[in-house]
């Protein structure tokens, strides 16, 4: 069957370090980190840091009245994210409405704030105060369900939970339906809200995220030698793709995508398998990658397998290869990460230039990747974007310059 060629035409970020194309892009340029005390929870709780987005920057962006009641914040992120995609693609909620169209969102979470509310709710004041809407709000499936309501669309829905290649299996299953033509707009990506007492307090005790609040701006390395473990928080990221016919610019194509799974302890050893099955798709060989948007979440056993995954795909080419990780500057929102990921993949081919990897100051021999912790003109054609998850899921993708 023809497969059509599927291109990236609009770009919804809703991160820590900016809200929409033109804020994120600027901000994630910046060599700085939005890692910050997290307070939230209460002393009680024990100290913690989360790179996270404050509610009167999120509703800059949307009228509040048109967000379904009750929805939970991961949901609330991905429908701003999906209407400023459309947006930013200068589409209208009627065309795309009026078209064939998908949406399929990715959550390595359910609403734990929501579930656990009801929860504490029944616990403190009995069965009465039980409330159907959980049922409703909650699950992973609910955020595309709430673009879809709010976009007025008749779009097919679908919803992806791998852990935190959540956002980018999403993106893949999108490219594939307008690849093969089964629609001619989708809105894809991924979104995450943990910042709650459960996981995050878990998180915490996995060692998952720090167990300080001391020096958060600092805390986040990713490759760095003297990091300790990644940062857990929050954010979303919905993309616009399109078949190559459409008349809209694109920021890139989306060239190829897998999957595949770690053996045994093998961390991220399933990363170089993903990686080799995404260029086979894209019909390249590992020499034409011409730079590698990271997954380094500066966890000090995850970020050596990622090395080692790329050491073994390029070999001594590696050195050649500019690498980025913008881990540093916004922590890991789970499965909203590798959709952030790729709208910064993106537009770094757009503009020819490789965001800073925010906190890499003193290289591990263990991690040879070529970084700079500095914002970086760089011309390029093709960039790998890698993803990693808990159960040793691995995901990667190719983007090529429009």
């Amino acid at each position: 069957m023809m497969q059509r060629r599927v291109k990236i035409t609009g770009i919804g970020p809703v991160t820590p370090a900016g809200i929409g194309r033109e804020e994120f892009w600027k901000g994630i340029l910046e060599p700085v980190s939005r890692v910050r005390p997290y307070t939230k929870l209460g002393e009680e709780y024990g100290p913690l840091v989360a790179a996270y987005i404050d509610d009167h920057d999120l509703y800059r962006h949307i009228d509040r009245k048109i967000v379904p009641k009750g929805a939970a914040r991961h949901t609330v992120f991905a429908v701003v994210g999906g209407m400023l995609a459309l947006r930013d693609a200068g589409i209208s909620p009627g065309e795309f409405g009026a078209a064939r169209s998908a949406i399929v969102t990715g959550s390595s979470l359910m609403d734990f704030g929501g579930i656990g509310g009801s929860i504490e709710g029944v616990t403190k004041r009995g069965a009465r105060v039980a409330q159907p809407r959980p049922l409703f709000t909650t699950g992973v499936g609910s955020v595309a369900s709430a673009i879809n309501t709010v976009l007025g669309a008749k779009s097919r829905l679908m919803s992806v939970s791998t852990q935190c290649d959540s956002g980018m299996d999403a993106i893949g299953q999108a490219a594939d339906l307008v690849a093969r033509g089964e629609c001619d707009f989708a809105i894809c990506g991924g979104t995450d809200a943990p910042l709650f007492r459960f996981p995050i307090l878990e998180m915490r005790v996995a060692g998952l995220t720090p167990a300080t609040d001391a020096n958060p701006a600092r805390i986040a390395r990713p490759f760095d030698r003297w990091r300790t473990t990644g940062v857990v928080s929050e954010g979303a990221c919905m993309l616009l793709l399109e078949p190559d016919s459409s008349p809209r610019p694109a920021y890139a194509y989306i060239e190829g995508y897998a999957f595949a799974t770690d053996k045994g302890d093998d961390i991220c050893g399933g990363m170089f398998d993903a990686a080799k099955l995404a260029l086979a798709e894209a019909k390249m060989r590992a020499c034409e990658v011409d730079a590698i948007n990271a997954w380094g979440p500066g966890h000090k056993e995850v970020d050596v397998g990622e090395a080692r995954a790329m050491v073994r795909l390029f070999g001594a080419g590696l050195a050649e290869i500019p690498a980025v990780s913008i881990k540093g500057a916004i922590g890991t929102a789970l499965g909203g990460a590798p959709a952030i990921q790729v709208a910064s993949a993106a537009l770094a081919l757009h503009d020819q230039i490789i965001p800073p990897t925010v906190n890499w100051d003193y290289p591990d021999p263990d991690c040879p990747l070529r970084l700079s912790n500095r914002a970086s003109p760089v011309s390029h054609e093709r960039t790998l974007i890698n993803a990693h998850g808990l159960g040793g899921v691995n995901a990667a993708m190719i983007l090529r310059r429009c």
